[in-house]
């Protein structure tokens, strides 16, 4: 027999602490509280990296250069300057989709017994428990003549309706809950229940697909994909791209060999206006078209411009920068006969020629904005403005020797050797198309579409889903028929929403309204919760 000391020694003992079982694990795992918490992280790194320039981003260096040296080194130690690469950040998408399966895995079954399993019967008590209630009387002969007017009344609000008597009711309760259900209902002979929107319940479900695919093809296109730039200069031809490498300021670029090669044919610029600079500012577009040639599928022209880039078996091209030397994508001559002919104006493109009624060969062979010796006296240019444009051209008139001749914007003497007429003509450049020297792309190659995936199907479908969870709702109405007296009927009516709720008062109001024959119960009295 335990004494009182044997007692108050147990009660002082101390408990041993609970170990954690694998259902508190994935409890916690699951929890809408830590998805939510994490969501917040993500958004807060992804802010991170909007506000610290990406080493991977034009401009870096200049950025990079311009902080001290202690934010370097923070930056630097927390992988803050390539964020959306960084281990904490690839685990931190790992960790959260991992709580949006669990957590739909663990609620999905209950959501979907709204969709497959909707609630037929209410009891009075519960429908008066409702956020939106009323109790109206409903003038008719029978029951039948009453339920026509509700379901009526439903349909104008956009509710589809379904009528159940108390006996097709009994049979989906439980027969040891029977005799108190039948209690209950006594009084009640038939229910008409009535919804709209019932998908919008697994409205969430769906927000969660789409985020598992943003974060899927996210995570997919880092592992397998890489960035590379390729310059293009109209007529270069090559089989291979410069695959970049960062490593905070210095930028290592090494070449990969492509499955198949590219020419540039020609690169344009539109310009705001065309009297203007080549800067962006003064830019509105710029295109480069190029020549696939490929042994397995053949020869393909594509056109790669600011908003439209260009996709070739994983190999995404875009517009990324120009380099901003002067130069002109076609020009106009105006040519002086020296034997007193009229002038005439012939046009070629960069890189084209044309033959003169004469015979004569001209070749446009390059431009020069600034033109301008250098120290070794040959042509060049000062700057890529359009300060001094020269078009330097390789003429060979008919059986004669090819003569390097020089046509200028600007009046030229005839007594300077550049500007001396040659080949039978005075040579004037008269007009040009600006464009800059190259363009240069960007290539991401993403073997399996998945930032394509990502971005449009799952960022699209984010943002419809969102919609559909937002600007729609899960709409339910019931209205109990009670007994008949002298030609009146009571009819209890509840109904409630899953978000919306002001919307759905008005739809509720409406439905008392019309079945309101007395008006005993005004619609002050409705209740007002959501």
């Amino acid at each position: 027999m335990s004494t009182a000391e044997d007692t108050i020694k147990a009660k002082a003992a101390p408990s041993k602490p609970k170990s954690l079982n694998g259902n508190q694990i994935l409890d916690f795992l699951s929890s809408v509280r830590f998805g939510v918490t994490l969501l917040i992280i993500l958004v807060v790194l992804s802010m991170i990296g909007m506000l610290i320039i990406q080493q991977n981003v034009q401009g870096f260096d200049a950025y990079y250069a311009s902080l001290t040296p202690a934010e370097k080194t923070v930056y630097g130690t927390l992988g803050f300057f390539d964020i959306y690469h960084s281990f904490y950040f690839n685990l931190l998408l790992l960790v959260l989709s991992l709580n949006i399966i669990l957590a739909s895995m663990d609620r999905f079954p209950t959501t979907w017994t709204y969709i497959s399993e909707p609630k037929l019967w209410a009891t009075r008590d519960w429908l008066l428990s409702q956020p939106q209630n009323a109790t109206v009387q409903v003038r008719g002969s029978n029951e039948t003549e009453i339920e026509n007017r509700i379901t009526e009344a439903f349909a104008r609000a956009g509710f589809k309706a379904q009528a159940t008597d108390n006996e097709q009711i009994s049979y989906t309760v439980d027969e040891h809950c029977r005799k108190d259900f039948n209690a209950v209902t006594r009084s009640a002979n038939r229910i008409v229940f009535g919804q709209s929107g019932r998908w919008n319940r697994i409205g969430a479900y769906i927000v969660h697909v789409f985020l598992l695919t943003l974060f899927l093809g996210h995570f997919v296109a880092n592992q397998t994909g890489f960035d590379a730039d390729v310059r293009m200069i109209p007529g270069d031809r090559t089989e291979q791209i410069q695959l970049i490498q960062y490593d905070l300021d210095k930028k290592e670029k090494f070449n990969v060999q492509l499955p198949f090669a590219i020419t540039c044919t020609d690169i344009q610029q539109t310009l705001i206006d065309p009297r203007g600079s080549i800067d962006v500012i003064n830019t509105m577009d710029w295109r480069t078209r190029i020549r696939v040639e490929d042994p397995e599928y053949g020869v393909i022209d594509a056109d790669v411009s600011l908003n439209s880039p260009f996709s070739y078996r994983g190999y995404r091209f875009f517009q990324a920068q120009t380099i901003p030397v002067g130069n002109a994508r076609n020009i106009k001559l105006e040519l002086t006969p020296l034997d007193g002919v009229e002038k005439s104006v012939v046009e070629i493109p960069r890189l084209g020629s044309v033959l003169l009624p004469d015979g004569t060969d001209v070749q446009y062979d390059q431009f020069l904005p600034d033109f301008t010796f250098n120290s070794e006296g040959k042509p060049d240019t000062r700057t890529g403005e359009y300060n001094n444009p020269v078009a330097v051209l390789n003429v060979t008139p008919p059986g004669g020797q090819r003569t390097r001749v020089f046509a200028f914007a600007g009046n030229v003497s005839d007594k300077m050797p550049v500007g001396a007429p040659k080949a039978g003509y005075k040579w004037r450049l008269a007009e040009y198309e600006k464009s800059p020297f190259a363009h240069i792309l960007s290539i991401k190659y993403d073997p399996f579409n998945a930032a394509f995936i990502a971005w449009y199907i799952g960022g699209f479908g984010l943002i419809g889903a969102l919609m559909f969870v937002f600007f729609f709702s899960h709409r339910r109405v019931w209205a109990l028929i009670g007994e008949g007296n002298q030609g009146m009927f009571e009819v209890i009516l509840g109904g409630n929403a899953n978000r919306n709720h002001f919307g759905f008062v008005d739809k509720f109001s409406a439905i008392v309204t019309e079945l309101d024959d007395v008006g005993k119960y005004p619609r002050h009295q409705l209740s007002d919760e959501s």
